[in-house]
C-alpha cells in the first residue's frame, strides 16, 4: 500500500468507527458484480412490449455504449485507490472545482439509480415464491371443471370466458389478494401485501450476507454466480442449437403503433420515441456492470485489478445480454413476448424452462434458478449503493452517520439505509406493474445523470489533473466519444422516460435535487463550510488547488446542453 493509500485509510478510519479491508482482487470483484447479467430479466419483457421487434437490437446496442463508456470509468477509477463507492466517487471530485453542489449530484443520483435494484428485485422474486407456495390456477376450454361449470343450469347461457373466469376466482388462494393497507400516492400505489412481507424477509437475507463484508459477500456469490451465470448462458445457446428460433419473429422491423400491443408501427416520429424509451430502460441493466469498480479501495493492488474488474464484468455481460433477449424472442415472438407473465417477469421462468426443452421438475429448477438470479442482482445492489454511501459520507457529501463499518468491513449504516428506503420503495413495487416501473423510470432518470456527469469528469480530469499517474489510460479517443455518449444518453432520458410514465422525468428531477438540502446540513451544517483533508489525498492537492479551473467555462456549457438536450428531446419525441 503506498504511503498516500495508507494516509488516506487512516484519515477514514479516524472519521468514523473503522473502514473497508483490502480482502479481495478483481475476480471478487466479479463475482460480486455477477448480478448485473440478471438485471436483463427485470425489463425484457417491458421492453419488447414497449419496442416490437427491434427490441433484441435495443439490448445489443445498449451494451456495446455500456462497453465503450467503461473505457471513461476504468481510467478515473485508477486515480482513486483509496476511495470505494464507483464513477460517481471518482466522478464527482472533477466536478468540485466547478460546483460544491453539482459534485455531490453525481454521488446522489448513483445511489438513486442502483438502490431501488432491491424493492425491484425482491418484488419479482417474492411473486416466484408466492407463485411456488400459492398458485393461482390455471383453466382452459378444454378443463373438465369448464365444462362442469358450464352443465350447471345456473350458468346458462355463459361461455367458457366466463366459466374460466369464475373458477380462477375461486380457486385463487386469498393470500394472492390479501393486503394489511393500500393506497395510492401521487402518480402511484402502494400495498403492504404478501408480496411486500416476502420481500421484506429477502432483504433482511441479503443484509445477513453482506454484514459479513466484502470478501464473505464475494464467496457467497461466486457460487451463486456460477448457479445463475451458467444456466443463463445455456438458455442464450441451446434455442440456436436446436433450430428452436424462428427468424420470422425478427421481422419486420419496425417499433410497434402503440406499446403493448402487436400491431407494426412505422419509423415515424412515435415509433423513434417508443425505441428511444427502450434504449432509455434498457442503459439502467446493461450499463451497470460498472459497478465492479465500486470496490476500489478494498483490491489488494488497485492499479492492475480495477480495470481488469470492469472490463471482465463487461464482456461477461456483452455475451448474455446479446444471447438472452435474442433467444427470447426468436423463440416466443412478439405476442409471447407481450404477455403479462413475461411483462410483469413472473413468467420468465417458465418461458426458460421451455426454451431448454424441460417442462415440470426442470420448470422448478428455473424458478429456483430465477430467486437466485434475483437475490444475485439484490446482493450487488446492496454492495455498490452501500459504499457509495459510505464513501459519500467519508469525503463529506453525505452525512456523517454513514461513515462506520463493522469489524467485518461492512458498511452497516449504509446497508441500514438502503434497507429501510428499499422497504418504503417495495410497498410501491408490490403494488401493480404500473407503479413497479414508475419506480424503475425515475430509478434510471438518476442513473442517467450520474452517467452524463461521469461521462464528462473523464476530460475534466484530463485537463485538470492530466500530471497525476494513471495505472491505466484509455485512448483519447474513447474519452471524447464518451463524452458525445453523455448527449445522447440525456436523449434517451428526454425521450424516453414519458414512454413509461408521463411523470417520471420530472419526478426523477425532483429525486435528484433533494440531494441540495442532504449536502447542505452536511457540509454546512456538519462541517463548518470545509470538506475533510483527506478527501483530496489521492490527487495529492490541497483545497487551495481546488481554485484553480484549467477546464474554464467548459464544463458549465456541458450542463448547459446536457439540459437543454433533455428539455429540447422530451418536447420533440412525442407518443
Amino acid at each position: 500500500m503506498t504511503t498516500t493509500t495508507t494516509a488516506t485509510a487512516t484519515a477514514s478510519a479516524q472519521a468514523g468507527d473503522g473502514q473497508l479491508h483490502r480482502t479481495i482482487d478483481w475476480r471478487g470483484a466479479f463475482w460480486v458484480a455477477s448480478g448485473v447479467p440478471a438485471l436483463v430479466l427485470f425489463s425484457i419483457g417491458g421492453i419488447a412490449g414497449t419496442v416490437g421487434t427491434p427490441a433484441y437490437l435495443i439490448w445489443t446496442a445498449s451494451i456495446i455504449l455500456g462497453l465503450i463508456q467503461s473505457f471513461t470509468y476504468a481510467e478515473i477509477a485508477g486515480l482513486f485507490p483509496s476511495k470505494s463507492g464507483g464513477a460517481s466517487v471518482y466522478g464527482a471530485t472533477a466536478w468540485l472545482r466547478y460546483s460544491k453542489f453539482i459534485a455531490p449530484l453525481s454521488v446522489w443520483c448513483n445511489w438513486l439509480a442502483w438502490t431501488p435494484v432491491l424493492s425491484l428485485g425482491c418484488s419479482i422474486a417474492a411473486a416466484y415464491i408466492l407463485n411456488a407456495l400459492a398458485p393461482i390456477p390455471g383453466f382452459t376450454e378444454t378443463s373438465p371443471e369448464v365444462a362442469a361449470w358450464l352443465a350447471d343450469p345456473a350458468n346458462a347461457g355463459k361461455a367458457a370466458a366466463d366459466a374460466i373466469a369464475a373458477l380462477t376466482a375461486a380457486g385463487t388462494p386469498a393470500i394472492r389478494n390479501w393486503t394489511l393497507f393500500h393506497g395510492t400516492l401521487g402518480p402511484v400505489s402502494f400495498s403492504l401485501n404478501s408480496v411486500f412481507f416476502i420481500g421484506v424477509i429477502l432483504m433482511l437475507v441479503t443484509f445477513a450476507i453482506q454484514h459479513r463484508g466484502i470478501l464473505g459477500t464475494a464467496n457467497v456469490q461466486k457460487f451463486i454466480g456460477l448457479v445463475v451465470i451458467i444456466p443463463m448462458l445455456i438458455v442464450g445457446v441451446v434455442p440456436i442449437l436446436t433450430g428452436q428460433i424462428n427468424w420470422a419473429n425478427y421481422s419486420p422491423l419496425v417499433p410497434l403503433a402503440a406499446a403493448y400491443a402487436p400491431e407494426p408501427g412505422s419509423w415515424n416520429v412515435a415509433g423513434w420515441t417508443l425505441v428511444l424509451g427502450g434504449m432509455f430502460i434498457a442503459a439502467w441493466s446493461a450499463y451497470a456492470f460498472e459497478t465492479a469498480i465500486c470496490y476500489t479501495s478494498e483490491f489488494k493492488n488497485p492499479g492492475r485489478d480495477t480495470v481488469r474488474a470492469i472490463f471482465y464484468s463487461g464482456l461477461l455481460c456483452l455475451a448474455l445480454y446479446t444471447l438472452v433477449p435474442f433467444t427470447f424472442q426468436g423463440v416466443l415472438g412478439l405476442n409471447g413476448m407481450l404477455a403479462t407473465p413475461i411483462v410483469d417477469g413472473s413468467g420468465v421462468a417458465d418461458a426458460m424452462a421451455h426454451m431448454v426443452g424441460g417442462a415440470g421438475f426442470i420448470t422448478s429448477i428455473m424458478v429456483m434458478l430465477m430467486i437466485l438470479a434475483l437475490m444475485l442482482s439484490i446482493m450487488t445492489a446492496m454492495a455498490g449503493s452501500s459504499r457509495t454511501l459510505y464513501q459519500g459520507s467519508v469525503d463529506g457529501w453525505l452525512p456523517r452517520y454513514l461513515n462506520h463499518t463493522n469489524e467485518h468491513g461492512a458498511p452497516t449504516r449504509a446497508m441500514w439505509t438502503d434497507l429501510v428506503f428499499n422497504v418504503f420503495l417495495l410497498a410501491i413495487a408490490a403494488a401493480d406493474a404500473t407503479s413497479f416501473f414508475f419506480v424503475l423510470a425515475v430509478s434510471n432518470c438518476g442513473y442517467i445523470i450520474f452517467n452524463f456527469l461521469n461521462l464528462n469528469s473523464g476530460w475534466i480530469h484530463r485537463i485538470d489533473n492530466g500530471h497525476i499517474h494513471r495505472p491505466w489510460r484509455a485512448p483519447t479517443l474513447l474519452i471524447a466519444v464518451g463524452g458525445v455518449l453523455s448527449y445522447v444518453n440525456a436523449m434517451f432520458m428526454g425521450a424516453g422516460a414519458k414512454v413509461w410514465n408521463p411523470w417520471a422525468l420530472w419526478a426523477g428531477f425532483i429525486a435528484a435535487a433533494l440531494i441540495i438540502p442532504v449536502f447542505w446540513f452536511r457540509h454546512y451544517i456538519q462541517d463548518g463550510g470545509k470538506f475533510p483533508e483527506h478527501m483530496l489525498d489521492d490527487l495529492g492537492i490541497s483545497q487551495e488547488d481546488l481554485k484553480v479551473r484549467k477546464a474554464g467555462i467548459l464544463p458549465y456549457l456541458t450542463l448547459v446542453a446536457g439540459l437543454a438536450v433533455v428539455l429540447l428531446a422530451n418536447w420533440f419525441f412525442v407518443i
